[in-house]
């Protein structure tokens, strides 16, 4: 996804109030509306001009989007930190070796070595 400075499309500053938001959005909006815009891109520019009102009017998505740009709607391109897995190991279903299963070991480790045998005994 191409990084799109939503304060830019509407011609703002960063620190614009929201009074200012809402202003540069309508004077866009109308300069820009396919029905009455002249403009060979207007229809572009309107649906750019509606995403960045669309995220820079909420308080929460506009911080958020301050924070981490475009990717502000999460999980997009996510990329864990260095070493996340560090001291971790994710082989295997953790009992037994993960071609041959021994679900043995699991069971006695809930049950104990008394209900494995007698699950054994009436098999």
């Amino acid at each position: 996804m191409e990084y799109q400075d939503y304060y830019k499309i509407l011609g703002l500053e960063r620190d614009a109030t929201p009074d200012q938001i809402k202003q540069a959005y309508r004077k866009l909006a109308r300069k820009y509306h396919p029905d009455v815009s002249k403009e060979t891109d207007a229809e572009k520019r309107f649906k750019e001009i509606g995403e960045a009102y669309a995220v820079l009017k909420d308080p929460e998505k506009k911080s958020a989007y301050d924070q981490m740009g475009t990717n502000w709607s999460g999980g997009q391109g996510f990329n864990p930190p260095p070493n996340w897995d560090s001291g971790y190991e994710f082989r295997g279903n953790g009992w037994g070796d993960s071609a041959n299963p021994d679900h043995s070991e699991f069971f006695e480790s809930i049950f104990g070595r008394r209900a494995q045998q007698a699950n054994q005994q009436s098999a």
